[in-house]
């Protein structure tokens, strides 16, 4: 039995590939605050979690973790997809409350949920993986976009950091950079005004200029290469190189 755990999993590419990874037979964990319509079946288990409430991640997920370990599986992987946009806005408008949620889902939720991965897998007998899902506003600074480029680039590091703290074989860790996918987080971007988001025009060219990959499109690269495929411990993937 090979398993999963997919953050993030109401909509978009977490949806996709928790959709994609049950058609191929895995065990799948989602977490998040909702869960899609989609995803169902016996081999499907949802997690309710609200991911800004980093206090609370491992009284929520310890349990399902040790579950899971225990049905001693062939392989687990888990996708640190969960993610915000919210808030945009320029540096000396945001507020803390919006500052300290954003930092909250999009680095402390998934390093919190990398160390309960860690803890419950890594010095087993498995197979396991850390696929955290970063974006190229890691390394490109966005106007209007700070709070998710910070988290970003805070996230490569986390995967820099597992790779050399968890040397065993059987353990990988990796960043990967989708690019552009028509999500609903794309849509959120492209209605802000250009006032809160002065970069707004560059998402909607994407849109307008067709760029934006469907997410199931990329989730059946996205498995089918870094999932099911080896690949080099530390390592930052680009969707455009897959």
């Amino acid at each position: 039995m090979h398993s999963a755990i997919v953050t993030g999993v109401s909509k978009g590419l977490g949806e996709a590939i928790a959709r994609l990874l049950l058609a191929r037979g895995f065990r799948v964990v989602g977490v998040g605050r909702s869960s899609s319509p989609q995803l169902a079946g016996g081999g499907y288990r949802f997690v309710a979690c609200d991911l800004a409430d980093v206090a609370a991640i491992d009284a929520a997920l310890a349990a399902p973790f040790a579950e899971l370990a225990a049905a001693s599986p062939a392989s687990v992987c888990l996708f640190n997809n969960a993610a915000s946009a919210e808030p945009v806005g320029v540096l000396g408008r945001l507020d803390a409350a919006g500052i300290g949620a954003s930092l909250a889902v999009n680095l402390a939720a998934p390093t919190a949920i990398a160390n309960l991965f860690c803890r419950a897998f890594v010095d087993q007998p498995v197979d396991s993986r850390i696929i955290n899902v970063s974006s190229g506003a890691s390394q490109s600074a966005i106007p209007g976009a700070s709070l998710y480029s910070i988290a970003k680039a805070g996230l490569e590091m986390l995967t820099r950091s597992l790779a050399v703290e968890h040397v065993s074989p059987r353990f990988r860790a990796i960043t990967l950079r989708p690019g552009i996918i028509d999500t609903p987080m794309q849509t959120f971007i492209r209605s802000q005004p250009a006032e809160r988001l002065p970069s707004v025009a560059m998402f909607r060219d994407f849109h307008a200029s067709g760029r934006l990959v469907p997410p199931d499109v990329a989730a059946a690269t996205i498995v089918d290469r870094l999932v099911l495929a080896e690949v080099e411990h530390g390592r930052t993937y680009n969707y455009a190189e897959l």
